[in-house]
């Protein structure tokens, strides 16, 4: 099949050829059709199958034959939209739109959040066609009243796991109440849970199924390989396959954002150049890391998983799991960065002991047995043993077998906690030594984001000159002593019950070592008959919660 057969517009066949394409895709050959007949969309395709390319050409062919020029003092209605997980996602459909729309009298526009408003706003005066936009700003703008949904004809949700997965599907669901309800609707996801199913059934009417790939599975033309590997090993293992393989462009995972930036300055001390991405970076920085990896400045990107959803290169060929992601989906996501559009590509997994019941997990998610490569010299120590893994404040268990006693993870819980008050005691003393005087003081509590907690990361700056550890400002108290009271017992401060002189007690600041079980026993109520909750990947979360970073 060509793309002459699917019957699109001229002008769209030009900017096809221009780009270089003869032969649709799979997925392109299927949903093409569907779309240009006007057929709301569940289609089930992962990264690199061509997917943005089979809803933005029938999406132009569409909006093309009912195009009329806008009446004089009359900007052009929003008659496309398109929602992404992610900005740089959001920047490279809007290319997409642009490069096969470049023949046409259509108008695009993208929006997405950490850049300023106004350039946005003022695209938006002047009236478009398409709008791709990430859910957060597009609300900021309609709840300011800048742009207007009720004339939208289709709409297109690009990766919905992902953003069920970072916590957007709210949002989705404020938006589609903007959105008028005769309209064209496209869902494009890589897996389908109960969450999405139940998100499709309430969109989409009558739509037609699209699945090219088998749910829940892994393009098969991508290479996987697992290497074990003993604690404190990873960064030396990831060092050597690198140099070994002489790979000249790599993307590497981890579980934490300054995960990343640590791994990333481990390979730059070692030769490979190497940049971090991930959601603390401006937009700015994010972009700079992207073209230099795209150009091959860069042999290394180290990226988090919410920050990796926008990298779009056709030809990647390696993909390094540092960190076992401890969701199934999510190592679907992250090896489909490679071997895209038909090319080939090799995933490689660092698999610890902490992490096998995750890699079980993941090869009975995706019906297979990934084969197992060994390095002698950076395997387990004898006598080494799986450990529970801290992400942010909950406790997991990614060994393989049964999960510890509570009081064995108690124990790990706390000398981690120790561990990590060691680091930060040093690190504190490193920053005292290389920064002058007048720097800002460094928080004693663990630094937490959305994307968990690092046994490596350092503590936070704070910024306020009253800003304390335990958050907030310190609040100046009255001096004791100055009143009656104070001169009836002698001109010395009151004392409370203990007899110490309440003015010198501390004030109380939050324990950052507390765990959730030390809280559960104060707080009473609800909380103290929380079940357990089974978590996906590696055995369940265990409901001790911490604040601490990743046991190593």
């Amino acid at each position: 099949m060509t793309f002459e057969e699917l019957k699109l517009a001229p002008a769209i066949l030009e900017a096809v050829r221009e780009q270089g394409y003869e032969t649709p895709t799979p997925i392109q050959a299927e949903a093409i059709p569907a779309v240009l007949a006007g057929h709301d969309l569940l289609a089930g395709a992962q990264t690199g199958t061509g997917k943005t390319a089979a809803f933005t050409l029938p999406m132009l062919h569409r909006l093309q034959d009912g195009w009329e020029a806008p009446k004089r003092g009359h900007g052009r209605p929003i008659r496309a939209l398109v929602l992404t997980p992610t900005r740089e996602l959001a920047a490279q459909v809007e290319e997409s739109v642009k490069a096969y729309g470049k023949h046409l009298k259509l108008k695009s526009a993208v929006i997405f959040g950490g850049v300023g408003m106004n350039p946005q706003i003022e695209k938006l005066s002047k009236g478009v066609d398409v709008l791709v936009a990430t859910p957060g700003r597009l609300l900021d703008l309609a709840d300011q009243g800048h742009l207007d949904l009720s004339q939208v004809q289709i709409l297109v949700l690009d990766e919905a796991d992902r953003m069920l997965d970072m916590g957007f599907i709210h949002d989705v669901k404020k938006v589609l109440k903007l959105l008028p309800a005769d309209k064209q609707s496209l869902l494009f996801s890589a897996t389908f849970s109960d969450e999405i199913k139940e998100l499709a059934n309430g969109l989409l009417r009558q739509p037609k199924h699209i699945q090219v790939t088998p749910p829940n599975t892994t393009v098969q033309r991508i290479q996987q390989t697992i290497h074990p590997v003993g604690r404190g090993k990873k960064k030396a293992l990831l060092v050597h396959i690198i140099n070994q393989h002489n790979w000249s462009q790599v993307l590497v995972f981890t579980r934490t954002k300054f995960g990343a930036n640590n791994v990333a300055e481990y390979l730059n001390k070692h030769g490979i150049s190497a940049m971090a991405l991930h959601g603390n970076k401006s937009q700015t920085a994010r972009t700079q890391a992207l073209e230099g990896f795209k150009s091959g400045a860069i042999r290394a990107l180290v990226a988090t998983d919410i920050a990796a959803r926008g990298i779009d290169i056709d030809d990647l060929p390696h993909v390094v799991n540092y960190d076992i992601p401890n969701v199934c989906e999510d190592y679907v996501h992250r090896i489909g960065r490679t071997g895209r559009a038909g090319a080939e590509g090799q995933a490689v997994s660092l698999v610890s002991l902490d992490e096998e019941g995750f890699m079980m997990a993941i090869e009975k998610f995706t019906q297979q047995q990934i084969p197992v490569q060994i390095f002698p010299e950076f395997m387990p120590e004898p006598g080494e043993k799986a450990e529970p893994i801290a992400m942010g404040r909950q406790t997991l268990w990614g060994g393989a077998g049964k999960p510890p006693s509570r009081e064995v993870m108690a124990a790990a819980a706390k000398a981690a906690r120790q561990e990590m008050m060691e680091r930060i005691r040093e690190k504190k003393a490193q920053e005292r030594q290389a920064k002058p005087a007048s720097q800002p003081r460094t928080e004693s509590a663990f630094p937490e984001d959305e994307e968990g907690l690092d046994d490596d990361q350092p503590p936070r700056l704070l910024d306020a000159p009253n800003a304390q550890p335990g958050g907030g400002r310190r609040r100046k108290r009255k001096k004791r002593g100055g009143g009656a009271g104070a001169q009836a017992n002698g001109g010395q401060p009151r004392q409370g019950g203990s007899g110490q002189p309440r003015g010198n007690n501390p004030p109380r600041q939050p324990d950052p070592l507390r765990t959730g079980i030390d809280a559960l026993g104060e707080r009473g109520g609800r909380n103290r008959h929380r079940g357990n909750r089974a978590g996906k990947g590696g055995g369940g979360i265990d409901p001790l919660r911490t604040s601490f970073g990743r046991i190593k």
